[in-house]
């Protein structure tokens, strides 16, 4: 499925959070969103999963006008990792995977033997079989954030919207994530902080500062030192990854001169 947005902007109280913003994402491309702090990065991907309306411009799923969709039809397409998915309810594991079939459901329907196997599948594969029974009040943020995942999968949609989702992973979950994301065949749309990571995962990249995509490109052609500066305000040395090719920034964390 492809997804455009078309000269997005969202003001909200005043404040212009993204401006004219311009982005697409093939069928089966994993996008990248990076960018500084306060970049527009959340509030562009809060327009894809519905969060927010535009102000101006218009959200495509395959050429038709998100906003035109009834929001169960939206959801059974387009599942969302948001940075703030709140899990307050003592509902365990099991349950808050299930959750991600609310889209296909009607009324009080049960789920099926199909739906229950698929979310064992689900939890599997995001590693968190075992932990099935247990109340997702008492698992650590890592675990949660995988649980998260495994709802999203669940839900069988041909979007992912992903935001910061390597938070609270440690290494070994985020590389099986990022892996996964390069071999799922969804079309991804993913904010990541970590420009190595970004670069490692993504077919291309949208650079993104105050509120605008300020390049976009293959993360070998986006990832250049100047633009980085520009950008980030540090000036990475380059590499090239020895075995995927993949250009890798490293970092002087030495204090530039005549400072104190």
């Amino acid at each position: 499925m492809d997804v455009t947005l078309e000269d997005v902007s969202v003001e909200i109280a005043g404040t212009t959070l993204v401006e004219r913003l311009n982005l697409s994402a093939d069928s089966g491309e994993v996008v990248g969103l990076v960018g500084p702090n306060g970049s527009g990065k959340s509030t562009a991907l809060r327009c894809l999963y519905r969060a927010l309306r535009p102000t101006t411009g218009t959200v495509l799923l395959d050429g038709t006008d998100l906003n035109s969709m009834p929001l169960a039809e939206s959801a059974r397409s387009i599942a969302a990792l948001t940075q703030k998915s709140h899990t307050e309810l003592d509902f365990t594991v099991a349950e808050i995977v299930a959750l991600g079939r609310f889209p296909h459901l009607r009324g009080n329907q049960r789920l099926s033997d199909a739906e229950w196997e698929l979310c064992r599948e689900a939890m599997q594969r995001t590693d968190v079989e075992h932990l099935a029974r247990r109340s997702i009040l008492s698992l650590s943020g890592g675990e949660r954030q995988r649980v998260l995942i495994a709802r999203a999968l669940v839900q069988e949609p041909q979007v992912l919207v992903l935001d910061e989702p390597t938070n609270h992973l440690d290494v070994r979950h985020q590389v099986e994530l990022l892996s996964f994301l390069r071999g799922c065949g969804l079309t991804v749309l993913v904010a990541l902080h970590d420009l190595n990571l970004a670069a490692a995962t993504c077919d291309r990249l949208a650079v993104m500062s105050r509120g605008s995509v300020v390049r976009t490109g293959k993360p070998l052609e986006v990832l250049e030192p100047e633009l980085v500066r520009e950008v980030f305000g540090v000036t990475p040395s380059i590499v090239t990854h020895p075995r995927t090719g993949a250009p890798q920034l490293l970092y002087d964390l030495t204090e530039p001169e005549g400072t104190t």
